[in-house]
């Protein structure tokens, strides 16, 4: 069944402007999807943040939504209300971004900790472009990231 981080309640989980330029975070512990250390992969390293501080880390985005369109599975006594930030980094500035405004290329040529990846940029027009560089597949916005595009990554 396809679902929409809309439909879970994720998109409307508002996270402070500049929580990721405020408070930069190190990668830590391992993902909360496959185990994998997250510290070995700082350029993909994402997070979702809880309003009670505490944190779950993926090794990139493709962990992080699966994580996100499955909460009950991976986090059973967490919603999407309890979500303060949600975190990715981009590609070409290397530092977290709001997950909830990025855009992501699907099935590029560039390859991420587990192979296929969800790249993520600030802007656009960063994402056009390494799209056309990178045959990426098409572009996608958070909402857009469902369980279909996830499998299509596999």
């Amino acid at each position: 069944m396809l679902r929409r981080l809309c439909t879970l309640g994720l998109a409307f989980a508002l996270a402070a402007p500049g929580w990721a330029d405020s408070k930069p975070l190190p990668p830590k512990g391992n993902c909360a999807v496959c185990g994998m250390y997250v510290a070995n992969f700082p350029d993909w390293a994402a997070a979702v943040v809880f309003k009670d501080g505490a944190q779950a880390w993926f090794d990139g985005p493709k962990d992080l939504f699966h994580y996100l369109l499955d909460l009950k599975r991976y986090a059973k006594k967490r919603s999407g209300a309890d979500i303060d930030a949600i975190l990715v980094k981009d590609y070409y500035a290397l530092k977290h971004i709001d997950a909830r405004k990025a855009f992501f290329v699907l099935r590029s040529d560039i390859l991420g900790p587990m192979g296929q990846e969800l790249v993520p940029f600030a802007t656009e027009a960063e994402a056009k472009a390494f799209l056309k560089d990178h045959k990426g597949q098409r572009i996608l916005s958070f909402p857009d990231v469902t369980q279909a595009a996830l499998k299509s990554l596999e």
